[in-house]
């Protein structure tokens, strides 16, 4: 009787929502082009920047938003997984990572083109500034909120690239992603293009260090709207 009884009330009760773990990689210190160590007091405001983890075919934003984050925002996967993002690191708490792969139809930078980018000022497609607008199909995301949907059909927010502050030498390093990976979908979706461009191996696992370029400089065009 009891366990009928316990059985009826916890079908009553309400499913405890799941959880998106961090995912952790291996450790890759941000530099420049030239190879030296990126320096977080050094990395320029509001301006796009590029870097690939944790795979060499999966591009990534690196920004220093100017200002302090929101720490601790609560997000939501596709999956319906909760998260809570911690915020920016650096001195000022400014820096953020994300994945620069579009949650809506897996848009992102080439070499050639990019219709993906952070846009500081609002546009004639946008009425929110300091965001990063998929031009796509206008999906629009907070990076001073992890990324969180604003605008656009995105069905969940950029999947966030954990960064490492070591105060001592001002240097950043990527150690693991947290909230909605797509990468499955982006190299089953692009499988024969990353082949092409990254010498058949877009998934070698990116470790020490990763290049870390301005957008302008990685890509010829960036599409605006």
């Amino acid at each position: 009787m009891f366990a009928c009884a316990a059985s009826a009330l916890a079908a009553t009760l309400p499913a405890t929502p799941a959880h998106a773990s961090p995912r952790f990689y291996a450790r890759a210190r941000l530099v420049d082009p030239a190879g030296r160590p990126l320096r977080a007091r050094a990395l320029p405001a509001n301006r796009n920047f590029i870097f690939h983890y944790p795979f060499a075919g999966t591009p990534c934003f690196l920004l220093n938003l100017g200002k302090p984050t929101k720490p601790f925002a609560q997000l939501k996967t596709a999956n319906e997984e909760t998260y809570e993002w911690p915020g920016g690191v650096g001195a000022e708490h400014s820096i953020v990572a994300y994945s620069a792969i579009c949650a809506h139809r897996l848009t992102y930078p080439t070499r050639e083109i990019s219709f993906i980018s952070y846009r500081g000022e609002k546009s004639a497609g946008s009425r929110f500034a300091q965001v990063i607008h998929c031009c796509s199909e206008h999906s629009q995301y907070d990076p001073a909120e992890g990324a969180k949907v604003v605008a656009g059909p995105a069905p969940q927010p950029l999947a966030a690239i954990l960064l490492e502050y070591d105060p001592e030498n001002d240097g950043l390093y990527a150690v693991g992603t947290l909230g909605g990976e797509l990468f499955n979908e982006f190299f089953s979706k692009y499988e024969f293009r990353l082949a092409l461009d990254y010498g058949g191996h877009p998934k070698t696992t990116v470790e020490g260090r990763s290049i870390v370029s301005e957008l302008t400089e990685y890509c010829k065009q960036q599409v605006k709207c």
